[in-house]
């Protein structure tokens, strides 16, 4: 075989590529907008926070609220948490990670994606990601409280004890979310669990 004909012969291997590419290329995902330069971050800022509003009550209709944010704005990271959050509090632990994972892009310095994506993967039984989860979160955010709770939480309940768990431990006790928190950490404290 000649140079030329194995030339021409790479070049329509890379053009049917190429096109079978496009052609895959083209299929939207649930999210996809048509237009991606028809972005309306602004609606979907304040439909977010409408889905806020009522999620408690109505997570039905948050969904909807935050599908609909997520048309006008695909790249709108709160809706995609918020979805997310949702997602998870029904169960639906491999569309609430998606959820997280686009997140957690969208919003690289925000610690809420990260700690949320590590509740979704300690529920699914895969600690060590949900370890490195929590510690993320505490990267993009020293001191966030949520995410050192739940990575204190899943130490101790998976026997991941550290030399930080202690001061974790601590931590919790002093400024933990709620009573309850504070509380687990005192009587993790008085357990000895400090010194693992």
């Amino acid at each position: 075989m000649n140079r030329g004909n194995s030339c021409t012969r790479l070049g329509l291997i890379a053009l049917a590529c190429l096109l079978a590419g496009c052609a895959a290329g083209d299929a939207r995902g649930p999210y996809m907008p048509g237009d991606t330069t028809a972005r309306d971050p602004d609606r979907a800022r304040a439909l977010t926070q409408q889905a806020a509003s009522v999620a408690a009550k109505d997570p039905e209709a948050a969904e909807a609220l935050l599908r609909e944010a997520l048309t006008a704005d695909l790249y709108h990271g709160p809706a995609h948490n918020n979805l997310g959050a949702l997602f998870l509090e029904r169960g639906d632990l491999y569309d609430a990670a998606t959820e997280f994972e686009w997140a957690r892009k969208l919003m690289p310095g925000h610690p809420d994606p990260r700690k949320n994506l590590g509740l979704t993967l300690e529920r699914a039984g895969r600690v060590d990601d949900a370890i490195l989860a929590y510690e993320s979160a505490l990267e993009a955010y020293p001191g966030h409280i949520g995410s050192i709770q739940g990575l204190t939480r899943a130490q101790l309940r998976f026997d991941r004890a550290d030399d930080r768990t202690g001061e974790f431990l601590r931590e919790i006790a002093l400024r933990g979310e709620s009573d309850a928190w504070r509380d687990w950490a005192k009587q993790q404290l008085a357990l000895g669990r400090d010194n693992i």
